[in-house]
């Protein structure tokens, strides 16, 4: 299956599958990215209660990794990742920790969803299964970031703090800033209880279209939210143009043959993720 469309290009390389946007390949001379596909990949590099993952299990997501960054040019060693745990919190990346391998679990990305750097050949990586991954660009400042939100990331506006944080340590404008939206769970998926959709009923309140955002499916019982658009709004509000907010439209359960999802694999579920650098 081809998952190309209007926004992203589906490429099939070195035995590897990724996504990319057509809008950041504008700027290919000045940054990398790529969301990668294929549920016979696995980008985890720590269990979720931070316990270490069995060795050849992490070996294999340094292999996966080692793909990935070969076939979009770029090297293991610049990846930097964050320890997510669906908080709000969005941190800077002013240097590699370690020069010969990969930052991953370190304790200075503890409980961090968010990573932001104008520094040159460092590879910023989020990991998803079904929740929201941001990639932002700021082509002027040449300020990069990379951002997790699931659900109670969005509830939090992780996003709109990430584009706040550009805003006040590197002085970016949000109408330069373009943000693209990795494939995640849709509205057409994402089915919430009761006290969720009261939750984001209540953070939401500035959304007056409610109709827009949340729709009932069962009677007083389920309703779908649409957390993608919700971003897409907040962004707005605070001041990136339309146009500059480019959706993948994919959905990772529609997509679970191509795209972990935990509503899918539950459990056992793997991840995806999403990579974006600033080039030597």
């Amino acid at each position: 299956m081809d998952l190309s469309n209007e926004n992203v290009l589906h490429i099939k390389k070195d035995g590897v599958e990724y996504l990319q946007f057509k809008k950041l390949l504008e700027y290919k001379d000045i940054i990398n990215h790529a969301y990668s596909l294929g549920i016979d990949r696995n980008y985890r590099t720590a269990r979720a209660n931070k316990q270490k993952l069995q060795e050849d299990s992490y070996q294999k997501a340094m292999q996966d990794y080692q793909s990935l960054c070969y076939a979009i040019n770029s090297k293991l060693e610049h990846l930097v990742k964050t320890n997510q745990e669906h908080t709000d919190e969005v941190k800077i990346a002013r240097e590699k920790v370690h020069q010969d391998k990969p930052d991953f679990n370190l304790e200075q990305y503890a409980k961090t969803d968010g990573l932001i750097t104008n520094q040159k050949n460092i590879m910023l990586s989020t990991t998803n299964a079904d929740c929201i991954l941001l990639l932002f660009f700021d082509p002027i400042k040449r300020v990069i970031a990379n951002t997790h939100s699931g659900w109670r990331g969005t509830l939090q506006r992780i996003s709109v703090k990430t584009v706040e944080k550009m805003k006040k340590e590197f002085a970016c404008e949000p109408e330069n800033i373009i943000c693209c939206i990795c494939p995640s769970i849709r509205k057409c998926h994402f089915e919430v209880e009761k006290e969720v959709k009261e939750s984001f009923e209540k953070e939401f309140q500035d959304i007056t279209n409610k109709k827009e955002i949340i729709e009932e499916t069962i009677p007083n019982q389920k309703w779908h939210i649409d957390t993608v658009k919700i971003n897409q709004i907040i962004l707005q509000k605070e001041g990136l143009k339309t146009e500059n907010i480019i959706d993948s439209g994919i959905c990772s359960v529609c997509h679970s043959d191509l795209i972990h999802s935990y509503r899918v694999e539950k459990q056992e579920y793997g991840l995806n993720t999403a990579l974006i650098e600033l080039k030597k």
